[in-house]
């Protein structure tokens, strides 16, 4: 059984006002920066065995002090990034709201290409994909991938047989861990959203 935790990246400036997308140069603020370094507390008893970014600059400072700490490696995999939102990548949240497609995107997610980006689905196929490569590849492992909010949301989906069109239920929070685990037998997930410790690896 491999253990994934689903962790999303710390604050930045562009955080509720600008849709980032896979725009470079976001980087965290002071309270992102705080937030990763409080993960290498909060995850202090979890036996992380392998870490994972994705490519984009405030992933890789999320996952930075916690694989510091632990001497290990962050493996960048680009299947793990953020949406490709094509292009609303960028514009504000105030400005998208005015947009029909925008409007459309968020009641029929699974079956609305973001105009130049993605279909949810395929956003879902790669993150899950990639969850089952690792697993292969590091069995009985667990496994900390930096991600970003809609990705994970997608992966939680999948394992749970939650359709596309509900994840706006799903909250993840800004330096969040989810953890799910994988098993030949099917998945097991232990907690969504967690923004504290983990009494369930005691």
């Amino acid at each position: 059984m491999a253990v994934f935790l689903l962790i999303r990246h710390g604050h930045n400036d562009v955080v509720g006002r600008t849709l980032a997308g896979r725009k470079s140069g976001i980087h965290l603020n002071a309270t992102g920066k705080d937030q990763a370094e409080k993960l290498v507390e909060r995850l202090s008893e979890v036996p992380i065995q392998a870490i994972f970014s994705s490519p984009m600059e405030r992933t890789r400072e999320t996952a930075e002090p916690l694989a510091r700490n632990l001497g290990l490696e962050i493996g960048i995999m680009e299947d793990i990034t953020e949406i490709d939102f094509g292009e609303w990548a960028g514009r504000s949240f105030e400005d998208l709201e005015n947009d029909p497609e925008w409007r459309h995107f968020n009641t029929f997610r699974s079956g609305t290409r973001i105009p130049g980006g993605e279909l949810m689905v395929e956003v879902q196929n790669r993150m899950v994909t990639s969850i089952e490569k690792l697993r292969k590849e590091f069995p009985d492992k667990v496994i900390a991938l930096f991600s970003h909010g809609d990705p994970i949301k997608t992966v939680i989906g999948h394992y749970a047989g939650i359709p596309l069109d509900f994840a706006l239920r799903l909250h993840i929070s800004l330096a969040s861990v989810s953890v799910v685990a994988v098993h030949d037998y099917g998945p097991r997930i232990f907690c969504i959203n967690n923004t504290g410790n983990f009494p369930f690896f005691e």
